[in-house]
């Protein structure tokens, strides 16, 4: 299979497609892959499940209710096993503050507010004030203020991508009369814009990126065509954590009439106040005529609960290709700004009140903190022969080496309760640096993990590990419908009882 896996790589990938296909009609490759699909799942269960044995397991609705204090109690249980992995620092984003103190401001806020929703504007309008004000600031934030910059509230990043891919879409066909739109994107672009390729029949144009992994104009400029309806720069990319060069690629959109959006879902809330602090910062945000759009997560370095995000537009009119409405239903008028009617207020009025409480002394005492921390951690990564750090990121620090296999290193610090993510394209590991970073002794302990995991790869080179072949397999195999179906079945061990 691995020979074979390894001539597939040569070929043609329309050719590839084809005889992929083909292999998994035959009975005895169907049966082989099916049993390499069956060993992963089993490996990675326990990881998956590890409460499987450990509290009450339900199928059905209990036919008695349970007491609240029983529930409250297991729930209480499943915390404690969970909270120190995040809390101690070892993961790479997803607790972006997670200081106990705000924490317990922000439960209190959404037990305020857990009833509100803002499809009914007339019973909560306190929601409206929320959301209208979090889009202002986040607007004001990003050099807005004192212009027709407007936007709306969202679930999270994929949903504030999205709304803006669909909003571009629409906009193109009434305005241009495009009726086979194409976005041009680079490969180091958040899926989540693939996923709108997907759902919204956007063709996706994409561009490769330079040896700073930074998006290569030469490639944008020969990608447009009189069908693109959108360029998009990320500020800075998930992966590498490198910001395209948004004024030339905003311009060259500006230039052809093309809406361009800015991806500061990561970005956002770090950047404009890592330019206040005096770090070299290229613009990438409204200050840029051609940038049409930009969207901006609060629930990560806004320090929101999860489940908001910020979509800005430059205009009114831009804006108004989002919106749904309907006026020929027999339940009367119906309009919602974003693809959930009701949608829960309490989330909106905690993350008004973490940007309200935080204030702009806070977002720079909080960006000083983790950017320092992040300096520390790249000079000690370049410290040690075996590794390098890709590009010259600020705080999304990804590391590759080129002689010993580095899914390994991330695997064994898993070991160590380090939760990173590995990337591939080139293959690399990467640690978002949060709030939970800057904790006294994290970073050095950190360094201290990896030098003695990459001593450890290095003395025994024979070990598979548990996940880097997973990783080396989504890294290396050609067959890319393999891949997606592992994932698919990753998937549907998630929802497994």
């Amino acid at each position: 299979m691995d020979t074979l896996m390894k001539q597939a790589g040569k070929l043609n990938p329309r050719v590839l497609a084809f005889l992929e296909k083909r292999m998994k009609n035959i009975p005895s490759v169907a049966k082989k892959i099916e049993g390499e699909y069956a060993e992963i799942m089993t490996e990675l269960e326990t990881s998956v499940k590890p409460y499987k044995n450990k509290f009450t397991t339900f199928t059905q609705i209990p036919a008695k209710g349970r007491s609240h204090a029983e529930i409250l109690g297991e729930m209480e249980a499943m915390r404690a096993l969970e909270e120190s992995h995040w809390k101690d620092g070892f993961i790479s984003g997803a607790v972006y503050h997670g200081d106990q103190e705000h924490i317990d401001f922000l439960n209190q806020v959404y037990a305020l507010n857990s009833q509100s929703n803002p499809l009914h504007a007339d019973v909560w309008p306190s929601a409206t004030k929320f959301e209208a004000e979090i889009v202002a600031m986040t607007a004001n934030m990003l050099s807005g203020a004192g212009t027709d910059v407007c936007g709306t509230l969202s679930s999270g990043g994929t949903e504030s991508i999205m709304l803006a891919m669909k909003t571009y879409r629409d906009w193109a066909r009434e305005t241009k009369g495009i009726t086979k739109p194409e976005m041009i994107v680079p490969v180091t672009a958040h899926a989540a814009f693939d996923k709108a390729s997907q759902y919204f029949n956007i063709k996706t144009i994409h561009v490769p990126v330079d040896e700073n992994f930074r998006a290569d104009l030469k490639a944008v400029k020969k990608a447009i065509s009189r069908n693109t309806i959108v360029i998009v720069g990320s500020a800075p990319s998930f992966p590498h954590g490198a910001i395209d060069p948004i004024a030339e690629m905003s311009e060259l959109a500006r230039q052809h009439n093309i809406g361009f959006h800015t991806d500061a879902c990561l970005g956002g809330f770090v950047l404009p106040w890592a330019e206040k602090l005096g770090y070299n910062v290229p613009a990438f945000d409204f200050r840029l005529a051609g940038v049409t759009s930009i969207s901006v997560d609060t629930h990560k370095y806004g320090y929101a609960a999860k489940g908001t995000s910020v979509i800005l537009y430059r205009n009114q009119e831009l804006r108004h290709f989002q919106y749904y409405t309907t006026t020929e239903w027999p339940g009367g008028l119906y309009f919602s700004p974003t693809f959930a009617g009701s949608r829960p207020g309490a989330l909106s009025a905690s993350c008004w009140a973490a940007l309200t409480a935080m204030g702009e002394e806070g977002y720079l005492t909080a960006t000083k903190r983790i950017l320092e921390t992040a300096e520390k951690i790249k000079q000690g990564i370049r410290e040690i022969p075996e590794l390098h750090v890709l590009g010259d990121p600020l705080f999304v620090v990804a590391f590759a080496s080129e002689s010993i296999n580095v899914y390994k290193v991330l695997d064994h610090m898993s070991h160590k309760k380090w939760s990173l993510n590995g990337l591939h394209k080139p293959t690399c590991v990467h640690l978002c640096v949060t709030l939970r970073h800057t904790q006294p002794g994290v970073a050095e302990r950190f360094l201290t993990d990896l030098r003695e995991a990459v001593e450890y790869v290095k003395g025994h080179p024979e070990e598979k590990g548990s996940m880097a072949p997973v990783y080396g397999m989504a890294a290396t195999i050609p067959m890319r419908g393999m891949v997606s179906d592992l994932l698919k079945k990753y998937l549907d061990l998630i929802f497994k009882v």
